[in-house]
């Protein structure tokens, strides 16, 4: 009896993923679930990183699309352009038909790190000059 409970349960996480492949979703439907805007979709659309299809005037969006959606704002998370986002899922496409992530190679995790931390440095710079900015102009006061 507990093989037929394994595989009922088997059987029951296969429909489930199946009924997450065939679900469709609205602009409005993607844009609450990751918490971003209309217009970034349309941005997203616009530079080629999504394509939903079209009903009408209405943007209908598949698991496809919901996933590679999830690699773009890790991309964009971690620091990449979109140049090197879109890259990444064209490279993923070649691959296996199917963007889960980004499958960053070590090189790419280094170089990332590198630029980022550079960046930070900049950004500690940029903020030593304006708060001596702020203090003159409060001493001026």
């Amino acid at each position: 009896m507990s093989n037929g409970v394994a595989v009922n349960f088997a059987v029951l996480s296969e429909t489930r993923a199946e009924a997450d492949d065939s679900r469709f979703y609205t602009i409005g439907d993607l844009a609450r679930e990751f918490s971003v805007t209309l217009r970034t979709l349309r941005f997203y659309e616009d530079r080629g990183l999504l394509a939903p299809r079209r009903e009408g005037t209405a943007r209908i969006y598949d698991a496809r699309d919901r996933d590679r959606l999830s690699v773009i704002l890790k991309g964009k998370q971690l620091g990449f352009t979109l140049t090197e986002i879109r890259a990444m899922l064209a490279e993923e496409r070649g691959n296996n038909g199917i963007a889960a992530n980004l499958n960053l190679s070590l090189s790419q995790i280094e170089d990332q790190i590198t630029h980022l931390e550079q960046q930070r440095i900049e950004v500690e710079e940029a903020l030593v000059e304006l708060r001596a900015c702020r203090a003159r102009l409060i001493n001026v006061a």
